[in-house]
């Protein structure tokens, strides 16, 4: 089965850029467009007004397809929606909520939606709720993770074989050879995070680009989890986190400890050592900080080079 995503964004290459918090504004988000993937705003970590420049900036800077991703749990959802709408945003993905909320909303107004799942069954609801494609995020993944822990591996041909619209796999997906692994499975594409992440144009800090590219096979875990389960890099306040919940913390513990900004902090401000550091395991693939459309042309070489060794 070949990818297919390709068509449904009017894009080059079946590569989707995560939209990533403190990571992934109009800069990263236009030149991974401008080389034939497809760029997405991270508006978890943007305030509406915030938002909407970004969106303005990266129109100016892409002529290619380009979307946002909206975590449906963001406060200000109303606003930003407002704001996608007003902007004539062509492309967005919804995450960490009900996607039965906004997609009717977007649908009316000519936008193609797509739904971030961890489980098959939320899958089933997104397509019943109407999306376009789905986002089939495994564990290995950055960022905040479904409670399951199921793998790519595992879940891509789970939410394949329950739902009829495109499937994009995500989780752990930093190489060719992982694209094409995610083909064998059943993906129409793939979307890759932590490997833009740590690309020149990621608004992240350098501190932060830096300890991506240092760090090696089981330097993340999964924390969090009584609150929304999230894969960190094990620095000061990971090791907090794992002795409060060792010790029986209660949710409304945790959330002090984490507090407000904690990401920001450590994603964005560079704290190594306090900051909520999150990334996903395919860091340990990352070697260098590259520009984002060299990230996406290693990509694609790597698949194709892994594909004709395999003579499929």
């Amino acid at each position: 089965m070949a990818f297919t995503i390709q068509k449904l964004f009017n894009i080059q290459y079946p590569i989707v850029q995560a939209g990533m918090v403190w990571c992934s504004g109009w800069r990263l988000a236009s030149a991974v467009s401008n080389a034939g993937g497809l760029g997405l705003i991270g508006a978890g970590s943007m305030r509406p007004e915030v938002l909407k420049e970004h969106i303005q900036k990266c129109k100016n800077a892409t002529a290619n397809p380009f979307g946002v991703n909206v975590p449906l749990l963001y406060p200000e959802i109303e606003k930003l929606m407002t704001i996608i709408a007003s902007e004539q945003v062509k492309i967005v993905f919804t995450s960490a909520g009900n996607p039965k909320a906004w997609t009717g909303f977007l649908k009316d107004r000519g936008v193609t939606v797509v739904h971030v799942v961890s489980s098959s069954r939320f899958a089933k609801k997104s397509e019943e709720a109407g999306v376009d494609a789905v986002v089939a995020e495994g564990f290995e993944a950055g960022g905040h993770n479904g409670r399951e822990e199921t793998t790519t591996l595992c879940l891509m041909p789970l939410v394949r074989d329950s739902v009829k619209i495109p499937v994009i796999a995500a989780g752990g997906i930093a190489s060719g050879r992982a694209m094409l692994a995610a083909e064998a499975l059943g993906a129409d594409g793939v979307q890759v995070g932590t490997r833009f992440a740590a690309s020149a144009e990621s608004s992240a800090h350098e501190n932060y680009k830096r300890k991506i590219v240092s760090l090696a096979e089981g330097e993340t875990m999964l924390s969090l989890k009584q609150l929304t389960p999230v894969r960190l890099i094990k620095n000061n306040f990971y090791q907090q986190v794992a002795e409060a919940e060792k010790a029986g913390a209660s949710a409304e513990e945790l959330k002090m400890m984490l507090g407000k900004g904690r990401a920001k902090r450590g994603i964005f401000e560079g704290d190594l050592d306090e900051g909520e550091l999150e990334v996903g395991q395919g860091a340990s693939f990352i070697k260098e900080i590259e520009p984002a459309a060299a990230i996406l042309r290693e990509l694609w070489n790597e698949y194709l080079s892994a594909k004709k060794s395999l003579q499929i």
